[in-house]
């Protein structure tokens, strides 16, 4: 069997002792830093500078991202915080995409689109696969429609196991789909079962082989590290047999559990502070064997949660656009976007996501209106998840060089020895690139440290 080594470096001892937070339980709550400013400051008093943007023309030279969010599931994962739902039937969903098309035939006409077409599109939820081969077709021939598709350099799709038949399968392929996301998470049946997941090792096996012998361009797999009753033994074997498949990628999640899941809601029933998951420390570890274990077939550290096996091939052009200040056009329920600079989210519950949309309004809850040092953070930050950050690009395309606008952050992560500078390269260590979200903290408005991110 095998083992999985020490912490994969010492905590660094500086004048300036890193915070506590580093090796601690893990309690309720978002750390995973996707944004700034932090979901939590957005408002609705925002909403109107947002719909002042869409009568605009785009910005010169930005190029446009497409989500799309389906919120159907066949079961709700404990751990999920995402809006999803497992109690609708056809007609919801009919009317659900329906209701879809509408919002993009009113974003299609607005001059912030500028007859622009999307460079990367993105189907995530909930459980896109959960749609049938007749709702996932009426749904894209009508977003091509309206945005063709002909210019996009990669088109993901997230799947569930369990829902991914070979007709299924198939009809995502002849979408144009580019890069298959499986949402694995675990291929031990005890554990995707006591945190919740649909899917059991059988249906990854079957769906993945099938996927594999249509030749989707890319393959992903998902994977998280610290789920509830995970151990050490069945974390290698997971990894181990995540190596065997040789996907084309991985993401690794550390276990997070943020307010609105199950698993907090019973720990908050049950008078509990630290959820039953593992600690920070040793899903650290856990995603450092799994990287190693990649790294030693050849694949390539990528981001704080990527390996890759080819990085000439596979580009994550969706993740790229969104940490590089790329618009990103996101319909549904719930769903987050940004449009020439300004953040926004949809109503977050159904059935007012569809009565605004079905009324003639933009399904419009909250935005924000970030300032041009709030941009600046954002892009740096996200883009050292990446695992560094050129400083003459961002001295180009901003004006200041990042070096000295960050200078007394960047003296901290290099104080606790997670900084690593080389030429033009601003980056980071292993170890500090397995805790970003914790150390992006540093960059952080003061206002904007405390509170729920979300």
């Amino acid at each position: 069997m095998s083992t999985l080594p020490a912490d994969p470096s010492p905590a660094p001892s500086p004048t300036t002792p890193a915070p506590a937070a580093a090796r601690t339980n893990t309690t309720a709550g978002n750390y995973f830093v996707s944004n700034y400013p932090p979901f939590g400051a957005w408002k609705s008093e925002d909403v109107e500078a947002y719909l002042g943007v869409l009568e605009q023309p785009p910005r010169p030279d930005v190029p446009l991202g497409l989500y799309t969010h389906i919120p159907f599931c066949r079961k709700r994962c404990h751990f999920c915080y995402f809006r999803v739902y497992t109690d609708k039937n056809a007609e919801d969903i009919r009317g659900y995409l329906d209701t879809l098309l509408q919002e993009l035939t009113r974003y299609a006409s607005k001059p912030v689109i500028g007859g622009r077409k999307p460079k990367f599109i993105y189907f995530g939820g909930g459980t896109p696969s959960y749609l049938s081969p007749d709702q996932l077709g009426f749904l894209t021939k009508g977003m091509k429609e309206l945005l063709p598709w002909d210019e996009a350099e990669e088109i993901t799709f997230e799947g569930e196991p369990g829902t991914l038949t070979d007709h299924k399968l198939r009809a995502i392929r002849e979408m144009g789909v580019t890069r298959l996301s499986l949402g694995i998470e675990h291929f031990d049946d005890h554990i995707l079962e006591i945190n919740g997941r649909a899917h059991r090792s059988k249906e990854i096996l079957r769906a993945y082989a099938y996927a594999r012998e249509i030749d989707f361009p890319q393959i992903n797999i998902d994977l998280i590290a610290g789920m509830v009753e995970e151990t050490e033994e069945k974390w290698c074997e997971a990894v181990a047999k995540a190596v065997a498949l040789r996907p084309d990628s991985v993401t690794i999640y550390q276990m997070e559990v943020p307010y609105n899941t199950t698993i907090y809601q019973n720990m908050k029933a049950e008078g509990r502070l630290v959820a039953p998951v593992a600690d920070w420390e040793t899903k650290r570890r856990w995603v450092d064997y799994a990287f190693g274990e990649f790294e030693k077939v050849g694949y390539t550290v990528t981001s704080t949660t990527t390996v890759v096996r080819d990085p000439q091939k596979v580009k994550f052009q969706y993740r790229a656009g969104l940490f590089s200040g790329a618009d990103l056009l996101s319909i549904g329920v719930a769903s987050f976007g940004h449009l020439s600079g300004v953040h926004y989210q949809n109503q977050h519950d159904f059935q007012p996501y569809l009565s605004a949309v079905q009324s003639g309004r933009l399904p419009i809850y909250r935005a924000l209106q970030p300032t041009p040092a709030e941009l600046y953070t954002r892009e740096f930050m996200l883009q050292l998840k990446l695992g560094s950050v050129s400083a003459s690009a961002f001295t180009h395309k901003f004006g200041t060089d990042p070096r000295t606008t960050f200078a007394t952050p960047l003296s901290t992560l290099r104080e606790w020895g997670y900084l690593v500078e080389e030429g033009d390269r601003i980056g980071l260590t292993r170890d500090g690139l397995l805790q970003v979200d914790r150390l992006l903290q540093e960059f952080f408005d003061p206002k904007y440290r405390k509170g729920r991110y979300a």
